[in-house]
């Protein structure tokens, strides 16, 4: 199996984690009022390249707001952030390697298509951080970072982004299925 390709974790990595750091990105703590966006279901695996799935992989998102601030001191626009949406979480996959966070449909911000970053820590050390990208966004051509990626492995970065069917409040759902080596070195 090819292993997904590395990509940049980017300046705006949170320089300050938030108190709430689980994989529930739309609603913070016990507040009531949702972070704005479209609600995605964002899902996949973790496996090793002998498609072994991954135990107590820790996976690690962080994504800007509706309005392209991520919780970092130098990216957001005080006027523009949306205070509901927490902006990064954790999930530690179990047996089946899977994982599973709610967050929003990445929007893009300054000079780039809208995407996800996302990391995977097995024993405490970071084996992959890469991006996750919107199918067919028209953005995507154009993205200086997505384009560095080889041609013939880049769909492996690319995820469909899809109603979910009979979902009264028009929410989505995102699988993103990753291969990893299991030392940094990988």
């Amino acid at each position: 199996m090819t292993k997904t390709p590395r990509q940049t974790e980017g300046p705006f990595y949170p320089d300050k984690l938030p108190l709430d750091t689980d994989n529930d990105l739309i609603v913070i703590n016990d507040e009531i009022t949702p972070a704005i966006g479209e609600i995605t279901h964002f899902s996949g695996s973790v496996k090793t390249a002998a498609g072994s799935p991954v135990r107590n992989a820790v996976v690690e998102i962080w994504q800007a707001d509706i309005g392209g601030n991520y919780i970092h001191t130098q990216a957001r626009d005080r006027g523009n952030f949306d205070g509901n949406f927490q902006g990064y979480g954790r999930f530690l996959t179990g047996s089946t390697g899977e994982y599973y966070f709610r967050c929003i449909k990445p929007t893009p911000y300054t000079r780039r298509t809208p995407h996800i970053h996302v990391a995977v820590s097995v024993k405490g050390h970071r084996v992959l951080t890469t991006q996750c990208y919107i199918k067919g966004n028209e953005l995507n051509a154009g993205d200086r970072i997505l384009n560095r990626t080889p041609e013939e492995v880049r769909d492996l970065l690319i995820s469909d982004f899809q109603p979910i069917p009979g979902s009264e409040t028009g929410e989505l759902s995102a699988r993103f299925d990753m291969i990893i080596g299991l030392t940094p070195e990988d």
